[in-house]
């Protein structure tokens, strides 16, 4: 068994388990930090955008000038951002027999693995997992396409030319690997090939595994897997949550006697308490608005936009904010909320029972009625005549490269009075604002993640005991930053397998054993031999018949021999094999004090014994002969004496049972 491993990212993993004859990718993350590289799309024509100046080398060298821009003291590429993609060289991916997918973040890369690889299998998610990932990639999509560049930068990435720029884009590693954004088309095909399943159902791979997605507690339709055959088992942990929030609560029970776990998603921001993040979004919301500020939410369009929009419906009146409108700008802004209140069965307890009420289980709903919540496709439009200001706008991307979000940081960087708060912990804040300094709006860092932490992970690990642990290297030392942490690590027994980019792990256990069927009439024909009180045994001949990875012992027949081959046939006819009756098999052990007697009774008195660590030597002098008994055979040792030998063997079968 191995675990090709084609993401180095530990929140955006991929991995390809090859388990038995199946061969199963786990996720298939796309890693978008890499457009932090890259300057801003803006929607709206920016004239400082605009005026940025070429790059030009220490030796006055100017050909990168139309690639590179110099903003803000650092360099960006000035083309459409390209993404980390999965490695695609380690393995050949037209193998992949399905693709397993936790939740819709990491789902993000699957047009690039099914269109561009000759993939022909078929991918496993829920029906959340799946509607909200297309509103991400057609979102996505949106984006890029909104706001096309009249080239593309490619010489920057020649190693030779990437040594001589400057940080960090001389440091960035896998740029080779770096894709511009799929199309609508694209995203439409590799979702055609997505198969629906509930948590808990079983799926027969092949008649060689058993997969099963649970609950993972982490967003709505998130799973963890479990991929088994009759005697292994291995568990798939990604994304998951043990937090009381809007998803079904994590199936933990499911995951024990593992023979190996895989861990991945963990918590971005250990140290972060995800409500204290929302007890200072917030804080930090009512503060500005009450000064005539504006609050800027660079989001997702789905997940913790949810609990963000909850936690202000709790918050707005005690804050005094009932006259502050709120925006949420996204091409499938209107689907997105529409979706969190139609799939009741993936949602905690408490908010499947408010669908009975009848009531929505979200409260946004309620923010949309009273005209306090508003939302649109784009700053275009509707958006324009409605806009109000001071006001709170939730808007995309949360890298700040891309999306509605690029427009507001041009129109509010420059006021003191306006706030721009990170709640998504994907990217680097300092990063993201990097093309926009100098900027005087305020910044806030609020980040909820809402994933496994390293102490719920500890405990998680000693309440499932699964044999082998293994996960990204990130989780086995403290992080750069916190050296000292030790507590922000996996320390577990056994020693967790670490796994890095490009890294093939032969995972450590064995295959022992595989479940074979007996045909009804094979089994009434055995007679079974009981050996010790309440033990039988059998002999079975039979014919193994091996199809789909189902193992099926039938009765042997005697076949009648095969018509000589014609001469229009020329494949060779291979005679049937001969069916011998089986010898009769042995056991039980031969008692040394009766065996002697024995051997007196029949006129064999000089008999020397001699103890070895695996039974005894017996010397019959007069008849120079040997006998070893050991555990599990016996020799009888006699030169040119056959008559003797057989006598002495029947002596011996005396002991033993025949079947």
């Amino acid at each position: 068994m191995k675990l090709y491993c084609l993401s180095g990212h530990p929140t955006l993993p991929c991995n390809v388990l090859k388990f038995k004859s199946t061969t199963v990718m786990l996720d298939c993350g796309l890693d978008m930090t890499s457009a932090l590289n890259f300057l801003p799309l803006p929607l709206v024509h920016s004239p400082r955008l605009a005026k940025l100046p070429g790059w030009v080398s220490k030796d006055g060298n100017t050909f990168l000038e139309k690639e590179l821009k110099e903003c803000a003291g650092r360099v960006f590429v000035d083309s459409l951002p390209e993404f980390c993609l999965p490695e695609r060289e380690l393995l050949d991916l037209s193998t992949i027999d399905v693709i397993l997918i936790s939740n819709y973040h990491c789902m993000m890369a699957l047009p690039y693995i099914t269109e561009h690889t000759g993939f022909t299998g078929t991918v496993y998610a829920t029906e959340p997992t799946l509607q909200i990932g297309r509103l991400l990639m057609e979102e996505l999509v949106n984006f890029i396409e909104r706001v096309p560049k009249a080239q593309s930068a490619t010489c920057w990435k020649n190693k030779d030319i990437q040594r001589l720029l400057p940080a960090p884009l001389k440091d960035t590693v896998e740029v080779s690997t770096w894709k511009s954004c799929y199309t609508m088309q694209e995203v439409n095909s590799a979702l055609s090939k997505v198969q629906l399943v509930g948590y808990s159902q079983k799926i027969e791979l092949f008649g060689a595994v058993q997969i099963t997605p649970l609950s993972s507690g982490y967003s709505l339709g998130s799973s963890n897997w479990i991929i088994q055959s009759h005697y292994e088992k291995v568990s798939y942990v990604s994304g998951s949550s043990l937090l009381t929030t809007h998803p079904q609560p994590m199936d933990q029970s499911s995951l024990k006697n593992s023979d190996v776990l895989i861990l991945t998603g963990l918590t971005q921001i250990p140290t972060a308490n995800p409500d204290g993040m929302l007890g200072e979004f917030c804080s930090n919301l009512a503060m500005t608005v009450r000064t005539g500020g504006n609050v800027l939410v660079p989001c997702y369009s789905s997940g913790v936009i949810y609990d963000l929009l909850e936690c202000l419906y709790q918050f707005i009146d005690s804050a005094s904010l009932t006259t502050i409108p709120f925006y949420f700008i996204s091409p499938v802004a209107n689907s997105s909320l529409e979706f969190s209140q139609i799939f009741a069965e993936w949602l905690c307890h408490n908010k499947q029972s408010k669908v009975y009420l009848p009531e929505p289980p979200f409260p946004h709903a309620e923010l949309i009625q009273t005209n306090k919540l508003k939302h649109y496709p784009s700053v275009h439009g509707d958006f324009s005549n409605d806009f109000k200001q001071p006001c709170v706008v939730f808007t995309g991307h949360p890298s700040l490269r891309f999306g509605d979000v690029v427009h507001f940081m041009e129109l509010w960087g420059k006021s003191s009075l306006n706030t721009i708060i990170f709640t998504e912990p994907d990217f680097s804040y300092l990063e993201a604002l990097a093309p926009y300094q100098p900027l005087a709006m305020k910044c806030v860092y609020c980040p909820i993640d809402t994933r496994l932490n390293f102490i719920q992970v500890s405990k998680l690990l000693k309440e499932v005991q699964p044999l082998h642990v293994v996960c990204p290297e990130q989780y086995v030392r403290p992080p750069p930053a916190q050296s000292h942490r030790s507590d922000l690590m996996l320390d577990c027994q056994p020693p967790t397998m670490p796994y890095r980019r490009c890294s093939v792990l032969s995972l450590p256990f064995r295959r022992r054993y595989e479940r074979i069927e007996l045909l009804p009439e094979l089994a009434d024909s055995l007679v079974p031999s009981e050996i010790k009180p309440g033990i039988s045994v059998a002999t079975v001949t039979a014919v193994l018949h091996s199809k789909d990875n189902k193992h099926v012992l039938r009765p042997t027949l005697k076949l009648a021999l095969a018509p000589p081959p014609s001469k229009k046939r020329k494949r060779v006819l291979e005679e049937p094999p001969e069916h011998r009756a089986p010898k009769p098999l042995l056991s039980g052990a031969v008692p040394i004090e009766q065996f002697l007697a024995t051997l007196q009774k029949h006129g064999i008195t000089e008999v020397k014994v001699e103890d070895t660590p695996d039974g005894h030597i017996l010397h019959l002098q007069d008849e120079d002969t040997l006998i070893q008994l050991e555990e599990d055979s016996t020799h009888i040792i006699c030169d040119n004496n056959e008559m003797l030998r057989a006598t002495l063997r029947d002596l011996v079968l005396r002991f033993l049972q025949k079947f």
